[in-house]
């Protein structure tokens, strides 16, 4: 017998309050950490922390409250798995290098000076690729989707597990601290080239799959009427091509980046003083 079809306004409505309460205990440990820790930890002269960083933050911080709430967390709970697949690119491709982002140089030596030594272990770029993709293949399993749609408390530890897996894969690229420096323009690209390959491996078991990948979607009811096949082979369209033109957007922005750069370094001539070739 096949599962219901319903519509948008079957999806039932939950307030996620372990989210909120997370959500709050970020944002009040932030502003309590600028506002106390600032005057004491920034660089003299220099502000705790810029507009841009508080943007990126508070940016970060509502996306991880939309991803995890109604209607995108609980329609992929209740009906479709694509809805789940966009939470997760969401929870790893966006959420992560906007807090490392808003995050200012003090606060992040602070917070991490205890770790620092592991720390830069995890984010060196081969041992950071691995994990993440290790992560994100692990919750993509069969058996871990299933567990995650009936044990919420699973769920959200596994999307923090993500989360932190993430972070140590985008520390390359974005990390705030000088101790652990960032990759050259031209490794980044590389770095970023070879993370939008991986998930394609996946992404095309749900893409070319007949059966279906998670049978505990198969007694969901079905928004819109989308079977099961359908909507895992839009979740593995999602992760294989929106997963990869987001990537490939930020190459392109690095390139133009550092061609600019030369450009005006090229324009500056050389400098007074240096013997010419």
């Amino acid at each position: 017998m096949a599962p219901p079809t319903i519509g948008f306004d079957q999806i039932a409505f939950h307030v996620h309050w372990d989210v909120v309460g997370l959500v709050a205990a970020l944002a009040i440990a932030y502003g309590y950490a600028i506002r106390r820790l600032g005057p004491l930890r920034a660089p003299s002269g220099k502000p705790a922390v810029t507009r841009r960083q508080i943007a990126w933050f508070a940016g970060g911080l509502l996306v991880f409250l939309l991803a995890r709430s109604w209607p995108l967390h609980d329609i992929g709970d209740q009906s479709l798995f694509l809805f789940h697949m966009i939470e997760h690119l969401l929870l790893a491709l966006v959420v992560p290098p906007m807090l490392l982002l808003g995050t200012p140089t003090w606060l992040m030596q602070m917070l991490v000076a205890p770790i620092l030594p592991v720390l830069r272990v995890l984010t060196r770029p081969l041992v950071a690729l691995l994990l993440f993709n290790g992560v994100l293949a692990y919750i993509h399993a069969p058996g871990v989707v299933a567990l995650m749609l009936h044990n919420e408390a699973a769920h959200l530890g596994l999307h923090l597990a993500l989360m932190v897996a993430a972070t140590l894969m985008w520390w390359p690229i974005v990390g705030p601290i000088p101790e652990i420096p960032k990759l050259t323009p031209f490794m980044a690209m590389g770095y970023l080239f070879l993370q939008s390959l991986v998930p394609t491996i996946p992404a095309s078991f749900l893409t070319f799959a007949s059966t279906p990948v998670y049978p505990v979607y198969s007694g969901l009811p079905r928004l819109w009427g989308l079977s099961v096949i359908d909507d895992q082979l839009i979740a593995g369209l999602i992760m294989k091509i929106g997963g990869g033109l987001f990537l490939w957007t930020l190459i392109a922005t690095i390139w133009f980046k550092w061609a600019a750069a030369d450009e005006r370094t090229a324009r500056r001539g050389p400098v007074i003083g240096t013997p010419s070739a």
